[in-house]
């Protein structure tokens, strides 16, 4: 592989990565993996969500919101730097894939976009 085309980390997602010998190595989280099986999941993986700067979401993760949002019959909105806990992933409407439930606004859908892992 050139030094242009490394994947990027599995477990960090650092941009980082270098080659030692026959494995691919992450500077930043010291994870040491073969092209081969990054290769074998990235082709597994294709629906991956990241958020706003990139980390890799799960379901149950706790993100933060990063820019306020408008709430439709609600005079306030959602504000930046909202915890949002206990997130679920789901195939949403309009580009919203996060399931979750804001304290004081109750059950919602979120773009993975303006949130950030927390």
């Amino acid at each position: 592989m050139s030094e242009n085309m490394l994947p990027p980390c599995p477990e960090c997602s650092s941009a980082y990565t270098y080659e030692m010998g026959a494995l691919l190595v992450c500077p930043e989280c010291g994870h040491e993996w073969s092209p081969a099986s990054a290769e074998s999941a990235g082709a597994a993986e294709g629906g991956v969500i990241k958020d706003a700067v990139g980390n890799v979401l799960a379901d149950g993760d706790t993100v933060t919101v990063i820019k306020s949002l408008k709430v439709k019959g609600h005079p306030t909105g959602i504000k930046a730097g909202t915890k949002v806990r206990n997130i679920r992933l789901v195939e949403g409407v309009a580009g919203h894939d996060i399931d979750c439930k804001i304290e004081g606004f109750g059950p919602m859908q979120l773009k993975s976009g303006v949130v950030k892992k927390a």
